[in-house]
């Protein structure tokens, strides 16, 4: 990198005085530093959803949790007890701002949670709730959180079932953070998780990518890109409900949050041992969304989505399926986005609308901040 100072950005306002002060830039507190095993201190980019995420966990908390359940690092976990299959899954949401176009972090503390079950092929049941409040937060804030939070409950059938409250210190904070915690049933047959993808599996895109990000991003920086782009926060119960309706020999699901489709599809490729080909042309991103990218230098495939999933279908089973997404109103523009292959294992490969192809990595730390 020639110039390292307009690369990077500092974490908060006060790095770039502090830099000042010292004579040199405090590296510990700047949001992309190098994915270093040995980096002393947590940086915005370990929460980004890409590599550095995924050091923390296998390096930290994996070896100090242990366990068969959680060494497949899938964002549910899909559990026996009692005779039945279980999905639970744990999400926490410090989205800033609190609320946006298309929805709020009230809707996100149920979507993100309810989406992470469905992945699973499991139809949420019941979803705790807990609030951490900084003091000096509106009442009348907290109330349309949690009337929204409610509401989009209502919307996914889940029931709220139990919570807690925490208030902390004016400064310590940023507002109101939430975290969700849900379980569901996993229906008989319903085998979802990345090591059964072959080579051959058609990939399978609900629809438009990119639009969470950009809607969070415009909000925040006050940015106008000719039309209001909304979030596309939704549950996805039903759609994956009408998949596993055709078929529930579907291989796996993933909803591309954090770290957007590209993390999720080098995730499935690594975990898998497999290739993934991409039709870079075939990826639909609207075009508001595509503008948005270009005037803040990002590229799509990497910004995060809360209403959208990516599935690996036999072969066989893909028109249909196919079929049966575009009939749902959350699966409208459904497509078919790419295959597996049994080449470059563990890398997911773009096919460029010029013939040429481009490796698709795993991001680093993150582009966005703070956006689900």
């Amino acid at each position: 990198m020639s110039d390292t100072t307009s690369a990077l950005r500092p974490a908060d306002p006060h790095a770039a005085a502090e830099c000042g002060e010292r004579g040199g830039p405090d590296m510990l507190s700047w949001t992309c530093p190098a994915p270093l095993s040995d980096q002393p201190r947590i940086v915005m980019g370990h929460g980004g959803g890409g590599v550095m995420s995924a050091e923390l966990v296998e390096q930290v908390f994996a070896p100090a949790f242990g366990g068969p359940v959680l060494s497949a690092l899938t964002d549910s976990a899909a559990l026996e007890l009692g005779g039945a299959q279980l999905a639970f899954s744990t999400d926490s949401f410090v989205v800033r701002p609190m609320f946006f176009p298309g929805g709020s972090i009230g809707d996100l503390a149920v979507n993100g949670t309810v989406n992470d079950l469905a992945m699973s092929g499991a139809r949420a049941a019941y979803l705790s709730c807990g609030f951490i409040l900084e003091e000096g937060v509106g009442i009348d804030v907290v109330g349309r959180v949690a009337e929204a939070l409610g509401a989009a409950a209502r919307t996914a059938g889940v029931e709220v079932v139990t919570g807690d409250t925490k208030v902390v210190e004016a400064g310590h904070g940023d507002g109101i953070y939430i975290n969700t915690s849900g379980i569901g049933l996993i229906p008989p047959g319903v085998d979802l998780r990345p090591q059964r993808v072959v080579p051959g599996d058609v990939v399978i895109v609900s629809g438009a990518i990119g639009v969470h990000g950009v809607a969070i991003m415009s909000v925040r920086e006050g940015l106008e890109f000719g039309v209001e782009i909304e979030s596309d926060c939704a549950a996805l119960g039903g759609l994956v409900e009408a998949m596993l309706a055709v078929t529930p020999d579907l291989h796996v699901l993933r909803d591309p949050t954090r770290g957007g489709l590209a993390a999720s599809l080098n995730e499935i490729a690594a975990a898998s041992g497999t290739g993934i080909v991409v039709r870079e042309r075939a990826v639909p991103v609207p075009q508001p969304v595509a503008n948005a990218c270009a005037v803040l230098g990002l590229d799509p495939m990497y910004v995060a989505n809360e209403g959208k999933l990516v599935a690996f279908v036999p072969r066989q089973h893909a028109e249909e399926v196919l079929a049966a997404m575009r009939a749902h109103p959350l699966g409208a523009e459904a497509a078919v986005i790419g295959e597996v292959v049994d080449e470059h294992r563990g890398m997911v490969v773009a096919r460029t609308g010029l013939g040429g192809t481009r490796v698709v990595d795993l991001p680093v730390g993150e582009q966005l901040p703070r956006i689900c």
